[in-house]
């Protein structure tokens, strides 16, 4: 057996595992991986600017093919900076590997030279934080925490490299690589589920979550069009079934619509297919409380340790989404739908239709529509946080899964590295990043990683030279009085420009689809800058109602 350093070892178990593309901000604690990688074309790799873009990227590369991200960061800063990656997987059930270069062996517990407890600080964050002493055991290493990001409820797992034993020449056994196991639900609880679903005068289905993916999502629609149930997204799962489908009835979280709201308050069974029923899906765990007095639950969820965790559920089903969906969709279904699920998506369709705003220069809504007649129907939309999304959110129609990268942690900076990372995983497809102007400048800088890597994405920048969401809370708590949330912006096109890109400024409702139609015929990346007014603070308000309450 021919003797590798470590990290020759890392990187030939990454590829047996099914490892093509990773993220990383170089460091001298991890150049053995480096050099390995130079002798290793099946991984490309993909040099970002901060560790936070580059940790986003490998998040949201987990989401696009539900096997994990890669990301390699250097030790203190480089890791603390990608913390906020590990937080935006693990909220969002998604499967992420955090490599990190760690002090060598005989340094550790001196407060070396940016030295953390790497294990102690991302416990809390990640399915599992582990240090490798032993170059012989990378391939064991390896395998289970692929094993463990995939498995269950989806999730980061972080690892700490030493740098000298990542230099050690040994021999080792690489793994094979690991498929998920898949668990299917118990006939009974099958069976039980449908006896409620049949006997319901008021059926709804929330769904969306761990494990979610394209072949689920062409069960699980089947199904809800034969039963006539209407399908409500959880918090930012909006792709979770294409919105064409006659089931689907809109999404959940900030702003929804409310007659969406009173249908599921009013319903007598609930079913929830992979979706945890967090915070912002539920409203504060009002919208379905977790008692649910005169409702039935029916909550089916890949890891056993979500069922009746918040929820008390009256089926709890531990298995794969997809294996429950199928057995839905195969199973006899009513002679006629429900009449509710046809009810539900023609209100959606309607509180997604935009319409005209008097007085507003740049009306975000008759934007998105502008996009929706312009831009192909599989578009991949990905955002941060703020209430600029909330224009897309409410009126933008999704797609076949995966069209929707946006973290439900609800971190800013995620739209632009998350559409980088569309970008490179899926070059047929449009992907568009949405970004505020507070939002953007948390991560504006992966720019350069995506002219440098050739992505091809469009990139709009919402600026209303403020932090929208948080002047929003701020005028309902105290009126008038600003403080802290007014931002003084640079010339974002001019910006993009500097860093190779095509852009324009937009400042009128009419000027925008010419824009757009521009930006489309262009190659690389595009930016438009849209400059908007405050005083319209989200679709549904205004700063002077808000204050008038």
């Amino acid at each position: 057996m021919t003797k590798r350093s470590g990290g020759r070892i890392l990187v030939d178990n990454l590829v047996a595992q099914g490892c093509d593309r990773l993220f990383q901000v170089p460091g001298e604690s991890f150049l053995a991986v480096l050099d390995a990688l130079v002798d290793v074309p099946a991984i490309e790799v993909v040099t970002c600017r901060q560790e936070g873009g580059a940790a986003f990227m490998a998040c949201a590369d987990g989401a696009m093919t539900q096997r994990p991200g890669v990301c390699f960061v250097t030790r203190g800063p480089g890791a603390t900076n990608a913390s906020i990656g590990v937080h935006v997987a693990m909220q969002d059930s998604q499967p992420m590997l955090l490599f990190i270069g760690d002090v060598d062996r005989g340094m550790r517990d001196r407060e070396g030279f940016q030295e953390v407890d790497f294990p102690a600080m991302f416990a809390p964050l990640a399915k599992w934080a582990t240090r490798i002493e032993d170059a012989a055991r990378i391939p064991e290493y390896v395998a289970r925490a692929w094993n463990t990001a995939i498995s269950g409820r989806p999730g980061p797992v972080v690892i700490a490299l030493p740098e000298d034993m990542l230099c050690d020449m040994v021999e080792a056994v690489d793994r094979p690589r690991i498929e998920r196991v898949w668990q299917a639900a118990n006939p009974d609880d099958i069976d039980t589920a449908l006896k409620l679903l049949r006997a319901a005068e008021r059926p709804v289905a929330i769904v969306g979550g761990a494990g979610w993916d394209r072949a689920t999502t062409g069960a699980f629609d089947c199904f809800a069009r034969n039963w006539g149930i209407p399908v409500a997204g959880a918090f930012r799962r909006q792709d979770a079934i294409p919105n064409w489908s006659k089931a689907w009835a809109g999404n959940l979280g900030y702003g929804p619509n409310p007659k969406l709201v009173e249908r599921i308050k009013a319903a007598d069974v609930v079913l929830v297919l992979g979706a945890r029923l967090g915070e912002a899906t539920t409203d504060g765990y009002t919208l379905i409380t977790p008692d649910h007095p005169g409702q039935k639950l029916i909550h089916v969820h890949p890891d056993p340790a979500e069922l009746n965790r918040v929820y008390r559920a009256d089926v709890a089903v531990c298995s794969d989404t997809f294996s429950f969906a199928n057995a839905l969709a195969c199973a006899d279904y009513p002679p006629s739908p429900h009449p509710s699920g046809a009810e539900a998506h023609a209100q959606w369709r309607e509180w997604s239709t935009p319409k005209p705003r008097d007085g507003v220069a740049l009306d975000l809504g008759l934007c998105v529509a502008a996009m929706r007649e312009a831009l192909p129907a599989d578009t991949i939309i990905c955002n941060g946080a703020g209430n600029f999304a909330g224009w897309w959110h409410r009126y933008w129609h999704y797609g076949l899964q995966p069209s929707q990268l946006a973290p439900t942690a609800g971190a800013m900076g995620y739209g632009v590295p998350a559409a980088i990372a569309a970008a490179l995983r899926a070059p047929d497809r449009m992907v568009v990043a949405l970004a505020g102007d507070g939002d953007f400048l948390m991560n504006g800088q992966e720019l350069a990683t995506a002219v440098q890597h050739g992505a091809e994405m469009l990139v709009l920048v919402i600026d209303n030279s403020g932090y929208g969401t948080i002047r929003m809370h701020q005028e309902r708590e105290f009126p008038g009085r600003v403080s802290a949330t007014r931002l003084a912006n640079p010339d974002f096109a001019a910006l993009a420009r500097a860093y190779g890109c095509w852009s324009e400024t937009v400042e009128r409702t009419e000027d925008f689809a010419p824009a757009l139609a521009r930006a489309q015929e262009q190659r690389g990346v595009r930016l438009l800058h849209l400059r908007t007014d405050i005083e319209v603070i989200n679709p549904g308000t205004t700063i002077s109602a808000i204050r008038a309450r």
